[in-house]
């Protein structure tokens, strides 16, 4: 039906979107991060890891999303609160741009940082459930497990995005020789 063709391509497409956010951030700490935002006399491996560690507090954060946005999700309706993580991901990964490194501002870069990954983490454990259950409430019983499955397109289709951008940037850099 139309009806469940649009919330599976909602489904796909806010998933993506919120995917897409948290895959560049993923990429950008494992490329970027660690020379940005920690000092340059920290050991480049340990700089690293750090930066994998502010990556990995936004996984500790998407279930207290999840059960927040579940809650409020059934007091003020899905929809509302799919569009708020969606802006919450996306302002978010913007601010993330405009952080000054460590060596503009020290150690408030990391706690900047740390923040707006715990914010992304909220905003994609938000995101996640609520894209489902919308996706599955508005479909017959026997299409359900099919029209859920495109909340998990979405986060593969993320990566891609998220992989082929990166990929874009570093092709039209020039490399010294």
């Amino acid at each position: 039906s139309p009806k469940e063709k649009k919330y599976a391509l909602a489904s796909f497409v806010g998933t993506a979107i919120e995917w897409y956010d948290f895959y560049i951030y993923s990429t950008a700490s494992a490329l970027i991060f660690s020379a940005l935002f920690f000092s340059k006399s920290t050991d480049p491996s340990v700089a690293l890891l750090s930066s994998f560690a502010a990556y990995g507090v936004g996984f500790f954060a998407r279930p207290l999303g999840g059960f927040i946005a579940g809650h409020v999700g059934d007091k003020v309706g899905r929809k509302k609160v799919l569009v708020y993580s969606l802006l919450i991901m996306g302002i978010s990964t913007f601010i993330t741009g405009l952080i000054p490194g460590f060596d503009t501002i020290g150690i408030y870069a990391i706690f900047l940082l740390v923040t707006i990954r715990l914010l992304q983490g909220l905003a994609s454990g938000a995101e996640w459930g609520g894209a489902a259950l919308l996706a599955v409430e508005h479909t017959k019983p026997n299409r359900r497990g099919f029209i859920g499955s495109f909340t998990q397109i979405g986060s593969a289709a993320g990566m891609l995005l998220a992989s082929s951008a990166f990929l874009a940037v570093k092709s039209s850099m020039s490399e010294d020789k």
